[in-house]
């Protein structure tokens, strides 16, 4: 029986975590559940699953929280702090980290020095503080699974192999709903456009993501720490039938994939049972109808996110952690209808050579570039854009 702790289990992740855990519930007890603002469903999780603890970082909403669940033996929390540090006393031996953005760093990182494996989906802990965090790994002798779908068919490919004959990652896009669109087209998109991915079900934020090609830059930046390789070794290919999730070229030439249909369930499975690989009823690849697999290259000069993604990662220092705060602000400032689709590009490119360079940051260095390329971010956009 693994015990599990889901950091985020009413966003798309955490839910789909959970249909994991309900189909195989003699693997798996939850531990710990936690949600930013939906307390509805935080509550509805709690009783289904009985936790040993919830918490709800909006504080607003303990009171309903806590009366709602005042006859169980679960304990209630809230707050960022609580939200930081409850898996760090929590008795559980996986960390399931679905938060988004930036506010799965610290959580992450406190459950990482509390000795907690962690299966991670939030892959701004990576892009933000990767040098960091695989430092603290390796201190504290805990592994990273992934479960990104990208990445975990990295891992999965490379099962069995040494690391040192992977010779190149290749990262496959979807290429969202704007594939083949020019920056005309771009410029008209609204945020109802943008949500309307054409393969995968996802939060709102990881779709703009998506749509612009900043979720694809990101994973660039995950798969370097993840799996310890040069950017150069690193190449992203749109393939918009979602069939080959991604591929690992070896030194002798030879090319492992991992294919499947596009169903979450089964990287989340995947990192929750490693290293067994466990029986499911997802839906299988029927090659007699999936009749063709077709590969292109991402436009960068019309998708400039991901270009953006390389010039961070090939920086390194705090570049990246300026990358994603820009970035945050940007889209939440689109799907507030205050910035165009293509200024969202503008807005980051921008701020990056706005905010000064650190090579070598701490903990506390990232978190001061957060807060500064948020300040600086808003303020290039509007000065009435509410703080993220």
């Amino acid at each position: 029986m693994r015990k599990i702790a889901i950091l985020g289990s009413t966003g798309s992740i955490g839910t789909q975590t959970l249909e994991v855990v309900e189909a195989n519930p003699e693997r798996f007890s939850v531990e710990v559940l936690t949600a930013n603002n939906h307390v509805d469903l935080l509550i509805e999780q709690a009783l289904k699953f009985h936790p040993d603890s919830v918490v709800i970082a909006n504080e607003e909403k303990y009171p309903l929280l806590r009366d709602a669940l005042q006859h169980e033996d679960i304990k209630v929390f809230a707050g960022a702090d609580a939200l930081a540090q409850i898996v760090t006393f929590a008795d559980v031996d996986l960390v399931v980290t679905a938060l988004v953005g930036y506010s799965g760093l610290i959580p992450t990182v406190n459950a990482i020095k509390a000795g907690k494996n962690i299966a991670l989906a939030n892959k701004e802990t990576l892009v933000v503080a990767g040098e960091l965090v695989n430092e603290s790994v390796a201190e504290h002798r805990v592994a990273i699974l992934p479960v990104d779908s990208e990445h975990s068919a990295i891992f999965q490919c490379l099962a069995g192999e040494s690391r040192s004959k992977a010779e190149k990652l290749i990262l496959t896009a979807s290429g969202g709903p704007f594939r083949g669109k020019d920056r005309a087209f771009l410029e008209k998109v609204t945020p109802a456009d943008a949500l309307k991915h054409p393969n995968w079900h996802m939060g709102a934020k990881v779709t703009i993501d998506s749509a612009s090609m900043m979720n694809k830059g990101f994973e660039v930046i995950e798969a370097k720490w993840l799996f310890g390789m040069k950017p150069e070794q690193i190449e992203v290919v749109v393939h918009p039938q979602s069939i080959v999730h991604s591929m690992v070229q070896f030194t002798d030439g030879c090319v492992k994939a991992q294919l499947g249909v596009p169903d979450m369930r089964l990287p989340i499975q995947y990192a929750l049972t490693f290293p067994e690989r466990t029986t499911a009823d997802f839906g299988r690849l029927d090659f007699k109808v999936c009749h063709s697999l077709t590969f292109e290259q991402p436009d960068e000069k019309t998708f400039r996110n991901l270009g953006l993604a390389y010039e961070a990662m090939r920086q390194g220092g705090n570049m990246p952690c300026i990358l994603n705060a820009a970035n945050e602000v940007a889209v939440a400032a689109f799907l507030q209808g205050r910035l165009s689709f293509t200024g969202m590009s503008d807005l980051i490119e921008k701020t990056m050579q706005q905010v000064d360079f650190l090579k070598k940051p701490t903990l506390e260095d990232y978190m001061e570039t957060d807060r500064l390329t948020r300040e600086i971010a808003r303020k290039n956009v509007s000065p009435k854009i509410p703080p993220l």
